[in-house]
C-alpha cells in the first residue's frame, strides 16, 4: 500500500473508503499543525487493500484540527454554568467530513462504500454523524468514543457508580456535563445508528461510562477486553523506531485500539464493512 495526499481515487465504484477522524488534545479550541502520530494509525493502515467482493479498502486520514467552536475562546466556557451556545467544535467537525463525504460521491464512490471511523473525540464524532446522517454514508466505526477529559479516573466511578460520578463532573463544570448530556441524548434519539463501537473498561475517560451505547439503535458495541491483553496475547504501540507495552503508556486503556493485538478485532470490522456495502 502507498501513502498519497489528496482525494484522487483510481476506480473509485471498486473502493472502500474509510474516513479516520483522530482524537483532540483540547474540547473545542484550534490545534494549529496537529493531527496524528504512526502508533495512532498503525492499525488502520493494516485495512488497507483488503479486498471485500472485489472492493478494496482505502483509509483517508482526515486532519480536522485547525478551527475551534464558537465558544472556544470564551476562556471561561469550561467553567460555564450555562449551556454551549452556537456550534461546538464537533458539529463543525462532523460538517467538515460531510464534505469530505459528498467530494468522495462526486469523483464515483458509492456512499455506502465510504465508512466514518475515529478514536476518542473523533469517536464520539463518529457516533453523533451517523445518528444524524445514517443515509448520508454507509456506517461508522468509533474507538473509545470520549470528549471531556478523563472522567471515569477523575470522578472514581469504579468506586461511586457512574450516576454519582456525573453528578459531580456536572456540579464542577455544569456547561460541559450539559453539551456531553445533550449530544448522547440526540445520539439515543436516533431510530438507527448504524456503528461498530469498541470500548475499554479500563479506559480513563468513559471506560466505565459508555453502557449508554447500549441504549442506541443499531450500536454494535464491543469491549476490547478486561485488561491489556487480547485474546490472550500482550499488547504493544509502536512508532517508526520505538515499541513499548501498552501498560506503560499513560492511559493504556484508551489506546488499546492503537496496538498491535487489537488486529484480533479485524476480521470483526471487516464482516461489519461488508454488512454495510451490500
Amino acid at each position: 500500500s502507498q501513502v498519497k495526499s489528496g482525494t484522487e481515487i483510481k476506480d473509485p465504484k471498486n473502493k472502500i473508503i474509510i474516513i479516520y477522524n483522530h482524537g483532540q488534545n483540547t474540547n473545542d479550541r484550534a490545534k494549529k499543525n496537529e493531527c496524528i502520530w504512526v502508533n495512532q494509525i498503525n492499525n488502520q493502515a493494516s485495512l488497507v487493500d483488503e479486498e471485500i467482493n472485489g472492493k478494496k479498502i482505502m483509509v483517508y486520514n482526515f486532519c480536522s484540527n485547525d478551527f475551534a467552536g464558537d465558544m472556544s475562546l470564551k476562556k471561561s466556557w469550561w467553567k460555564s454554568k450555562t449551556p454551549y451556545v452556537g456550534k461546538h467544535k464537533l458539529d463543525k467537525r462532523v460538517e467538515k467530513n460531510l464534505e469530505l463525504v459528498e467530494k468522495f460521491v462526486s469523483i464515483g464512490v458509492p456512499r455506502k462504500q465510504i465508512i466514518i471511523s475515529g478514536h476518542s473525540c473523533g469517536g464520539l464524532l463518529t457516533l453523533m454523524l451517523l445518528s444524524a446522517h445514517s443515509e448520508t454514508v454507509g456506517g461508522g466505526i468509533s474507538y473509545m468514543q470520549a470528549c471531556f477529559g478523563k472522567l471515569s479516573y477523575k470522578y472514581k466511578v469504579k468506586k461511586v457508580g457512574p450516576e454519582e460520578a456525573l453528578a459531580k463532573f456536572a456540579k464542577k463544570n455544569p456547561g460541559p456535563a450539559e453539551l456531553r448530556e445533550r449530544q448522547i441524548n440526540n445520539i439515543k434519539q436516533s431510530k438507527n445508528v448504524p456503528v461498530l463501537a469498541f470500548t475499554h473498561p479500563k479506559d480513563k475517560w468513559e471506560g466505565l461510562l459508555s453502557d449508554w451505547l447500549e441504549d442506541v439503535p443499531g450500536v454494535k458495541r464491543i469491549i476490547i477486553s478486561e485488561n491489556y491483553k487480547v485474546n490472550g496475547k500482550k499488547c504493544v504501540v509502536g512508532g517508526y523506531d520505538w515499541k513499548e507495552n501498552v501498560s506503560k503508556q499513560k492511559n493504556p486503556g484508551h489506546v488499546m485500539n492503537m496496538a498491535d493485538c487489537f488486529q484480533y478485532y479485524n476480521p470483526v470490522i471487516l464482516d461489519y464493512i461488508a454488512s454495510r456495502i451490500k
